[in-house]
């Protein structure tokens, strides 16, 4: 039978896939933006295309991390506190990028702006190589103790293979950014992006087969959950290819709903691969966080469900009928900020 557990822990599961899957393509359009646009108003059409949306991307990291504490708060402690550095730059790359976004637009100096895109480009760049890290490092196990205490070295957390899972994250933003960009823009900004992304076609292949090898070997996910990863990856190359054709043929919708369907693949196997484990030791298996032994009481997570049944269609709702509304092309000849 389905458990409380298991639905939160499912839960917590789709809020991150979520959260990359949208926030994914925000990331990669305020790295591109900086590179691509030509000129200001060129970097403006590119922000433009998120501006509607960025912000309420963003609630779906707020309400993944709120129900890790809420519903997992031994997972929520000894993660954030034994990896507190690698959180604090991510909130420093987020409020800095939510903070150019209002300001950039604010003074008419050609520095003031160029300043702002600085950071909307490094705002965009650490957060998706930060989560790449921190899942790698999942996958891979930290050092916990048996008392729930995780004291994690540098190279704990960083080393080759958590470096690739993060380089591999932030290039799959990129291009799910530039395929994006495809489907907001018009004329010469779309064709330029169509471009770049299908010149990231062969690197990102290569990035995805590396780190899959590299998971293979580093990792017990191929070993505790074979079939499941092996489907997994079989898809994967499927759903890849069919993107690469989906772009050469000009189909830009249909390949960004690929690119996101890589996204959503590479994120729900890591979660789909660690169960029921939230939390690897790699000192011992023993002292791994389950989601058992990192949750809250029953009674809780029954309150907490209810709330979470009633209010989850609210909010689903209203993000689908902002992209609706905000569906129209960006025409980088218009004069416009959000």
């Amino acid at each position: 039978m389905f458990s409380l557990n298991e639905f939160w822990y499912l839960l917590v599961s789709i809020l991150f896939v979520g959260f990359i899957f949208l926030e994914g393509f925000d990331f990669g359009i305020g790295m591109v933006s900086r590179f691509l646009g030509r000129n200001d108003l060129e970097r403006r059409a590119f922000i433009n295309t998120i501006g509607p949306f960025w912000d309420a991307n963003e609630v779906w990291l707020i309400s993944a991390i709120g129900a890790m504490f809420a519903a997992f708060p031994n997972w929520y402690a000894t993660l954030l506190s034994g990896s507190y550095v690698l959180f604090v730059f991510l909130l420093l790359s987020l409020i800095g990028r939510g903070v150019a976004f209002e300001f950039r637009g604010k003074v008419e100096k050609q520095a003031w702006k160029n300043a702002w895109d600085w950071v909307i480009f490094f705002g965009s760049l650490f957060p998706p190589l930060i989560f790449g890290i921190l899942f790698s490092a999942l996958m891979k196990g930290l050092p916990v103790e048996r008392n729930m205490q995780m004291n994690a070295g540098f190279s704990d957390i960083v080393n080759l293979y958590t470096i690739t899972g993060g380089v591999t994250l932030t290039m799959l933003c990129l291009w799910h950014g530039l395929i994006f960009a495809t489907i907001r823009t018009m004329d010469d900004i779309r064709d330029r992006s169509r471009k770049v992304a299908m010149k990231l076609l062969p690197i990102n292949a290569l990035l995805l087969l590396i780190f899959s090898g590299m998971t293979f070997f580093e990792t017990d996910l191929f070993s505790n959950h074979s079939r499941l990863m092996l489907y997994t990856f079989f898809i994967g190359i499927f759903v890849y290819l069919l993107a690469g054709f989906f772009l050469t043929r000009k189909k830009d919708g249909w390949a960004f709903a690929m690119s996101g369907l890589i996204l959503i693949l590479s994120i729900s196997s890591i979660f789909a691969g660690l169960f029921p484990t939230v939390l690897v030791s790699s000192i011992n298996q023993s002292y791994s966080l389950t989601i058992h032994n990192a949750a809250s009481g029953n009674y809780s997570l029954k309150i907490m469900s209810y709330a979470a049944i009633a209010l989850l269609p609210f909010v689903l709702g209203y993000q689908i009928w902002s992209y609706y509304v905000f569906r129209k092309r960006v025409d980088h000849k218009e004069h416009m900020e959000y």
